[in-house]
């Protein structure tokens, strides 16, 4: 190979795979002289990559951490099955990586080539994840869209459904995407409305650049993600649980996220938990796994939910046998003594 560029990339490839490699193997895989394979490890090193030598027989060249890390330099198969794996963790979001998982979609399908993007196209459309119901999906082309347009300063157009259904298009100026625990969040500035808006992205629907960049605004927040937290935790009677919880303030605490919600003491055996929920669904299920007895104030609505759930779990149980012990009087509440026959 007497194309020096073409050839240290091949061989920063070869060291990029975990194992030590003897120069003898990288001149016959490169077809040059080990001493020309030492010079081009020389130039890999002036380039800042650390390349670690060892003597010996068994010795060779190794690619270990450095200060900055380098491009990676990827075969098909790599390519495919990162962004494959890239696109399953933006679209169930593990804590932690979510946004990281997005932007790193968005740079490698930037860049790979068309028979490979069909290729993870293909495998996407002929897989499902089995999902856990636990919130809302959003598709990770979606995000990925999105991702691009923020980081290219492009504006967007996409069809969006409000919470009481109704349909609009939208021209909008994005700024971040904040994930917000099972949520997506799109903060951009709404060219129609002349304000900055918030959009759940797994409302949005056909997000699409439209070729045309735009200067940023200034932000009336500190970042996206402090305006996405003063707009989910306004005050807003339809928006706020209040409920007593009996179980100590410390347990409860516990069983929820740090931040998710604020839980006061009554006494050692009770609290009082003020939450901000936008899923009546997702809110009752938090409150019947905290494993306790408790009473909701605020919603009426999240009361209403309750009942219903009550009156399925009832019929789905079935009516007591005649003659049997009554369901509703059986084992005693946890933490109660039963009381005498």
């Amino acid at each position: 190979m007497s194309d020096t560029p073409a050839r240290l990339l091949s061989l920063l490839s070869l060291l990029q795979t975990p194992r030590e490699w003897p120069g003898s193997e990288l001149a016959e895989r490169l077809g040059v002289s080990p001493r020309t394979i030492r010079r081009d490890i020389d130039r890999l090193r002036e380039l800042g990559y650390p390349v670690r030598a060892s003597m010996g027989p068994d010795g060779g060249y190794r690619l270990v951490a450095g200060t900055a890390m380098p491009p990676l330099l990827l075969d098909d198969e790599e390519a495919v099955a990162i962004a494959v794996g890239l696109r399953a963790a933006a679209g169930h979001a593990v804590v932690g990586i979510e946004e990281a998982s997005v932007r790193a979609l968005g740079k490698l399908l930037q860049v790979l080539p068309g028979r490979l993007r069909q290729r993870v196209g293909t495998l996407n459309s002929a897989t499902v994840p089995l999902l856990t119901g636990d919130g809302p999906t959003v598709d990770p082309e979606d995000l990925t869209v999105l991702a691009r347009a923020v980081t290219a300063r492009e504006r967007l157009r996409f069809g969006y459904r409000a919470y009481d259904g109704a349909e609009t298009r939208r021209q909008v100026e994005p700024e971040r995407l904040v994930s917000v625990g099972r949520r997506w969040y799109l903060v951009g500035y709404d060219l129609d409305r002349e304000d900055w808006r918030l959009f759940r992205v797994d409302r949005l629907s056909g997000p699409a650049a439209t070729g045309v960049r735009f200067t940023p605004r200034p932000l009336p927040a500190e970042d996206a993600a402090a305006y996405v937290a003063g707009k989910l935790h306004r005050p807003s009677p339809s928006g706020t649980v209040v409920a007593t919880v009996h179980a100590p303030a410390e347990q409860v605490r516990r069983s929820l996220r740090p931040g998710d919600s604020e839980v006061e003491p009554i006494d050692e055996h009770s609290c009082r938990l003020r939450s901000r929920t936008d899923s009546l669904e997702w809110t009752a299920m938090r409150l019947l796994s905290l494993d306790c007895a408790f009473e909701v104030h605020e919603p009426p609505a999240l009361r209403e939910h309750l009942r219903e759930l009550a009156a399925r779990a009832e019929h789905a149980a079935g009516a007591p046998d005649r003659g049997g012990p009554d369901p509703s009087q059986g084992r005693p509440s946890r933490g109660r003594r039963q009381g005498p026959s």
